[in-house]
């Protein structure tokens, strides 16, 4: 299930790319680091055709600021004008006035790790490195970070570069779906309060739970519940042309 983009104009578009840390040796779940880490070469694939486009392209790898101080495009997000918020920036819990929860989906839902585990292994998860995790420092290397992107992980300097461009229509990638994604200050929820229309690239994202029929079943799910409740999806072969990604694992339909 996908949505119209026909107005989507990558020259007054941005893209966010969310929390695609470099997380090796430091994450605690392993299948969750396994994942992103085989979506980020299509990711960049994707982000560069967008970019060539003409979109503005936001690397959001919260609390990694400290990395990219001194990166041109890091500069760029610092330097925007400041424009008043419509809407509180904060963490975005679920809005239990406009959405239910996803069926069966175990783990994390934005407010509350659910599981004792903190996993998102499938189907169990035996191969998880079981600690704590370790902090972030910077976005993966394999996602180019360009000088005339945005490096950003606050919710006023995104607001302030979509408003300094007269930005509406924005593309959010990266992970976690149904956490960071939705939740952050950035995240759809926030897009959503801020008055603009964040879009959902479907393929190009992951989420962190565990579901009876399966992660790839569960990532549907989160997809269409946003789809539903928040956000137009798509995928990116919409956007840039040849296929979508697909996970290596990914056996469902």
């Amino acid at each position: 299930m996908t949505s119209d983009v026909s107005d989507w104009e990558s020259s007054q578009g941005a893209v966010i790319i969310c929390d695609m840390w470099d997380l090796r040796g430091r994450h605690h779940c392993r299948s969750a680091t396994n994942r992103m880490e085989e979506l980020a070469p299509a990711m960049n694939r994707v982000v560069a055709l967008l970019r060539e486009q003409g979109a503005l392209i936001i690397h959001s790898p919260s609390e990694c600021m400290g990395f990219y101080q001194n990166d041109p495009a890091r500069l760029i997000a610092v330097g925007a004008t400041h424009h008043p918020a419509p809407a509180k920036l904060g963490w975005n819990w679920p809005d239990t006035d406009r959405e239910p929860l996803v069926p069966g989906l175990v783990v994390a839902w934005g407010e509350r790790v659910e599981d004792a585990d903190r996993c998102s292994c499938d189907p169990s998860p035996a191969s998880c490195f079981s600690r704590a995790p370790v902090p972030p420092i910077r976005q993966v290397d394999s996602i180019e970070v360009w000088p005339e992107d945005a490096v950003t992980g606050a919710g006023q300097e995104v607001f302030n570069l979509l408003e300094e461009r007269k930005v509406r229509n924005v593309l959010i990638m990266g992970v976690h779906t149904n956490i960071c994604v939705l939740s952050r200050d950035f995240g759809i929820r926030q897009l959503v309060y801020l008055g603009k229309r964040p879009i959902l690239c479907r393929d190009l994202t992951d989420s962190f739970h565990r579901h009876p029929a399966g992660h790839f079943e569960g990532n549907r799910l989160v997809a269409d519940h946003i789809e539903k409740h928040w956000a137009t999806t798509v995928t990116s072969d919409q956007l840039v042309g040849g296929a979508p990604f697909r996970f290596k694992d990914d056996r469902s339909a």
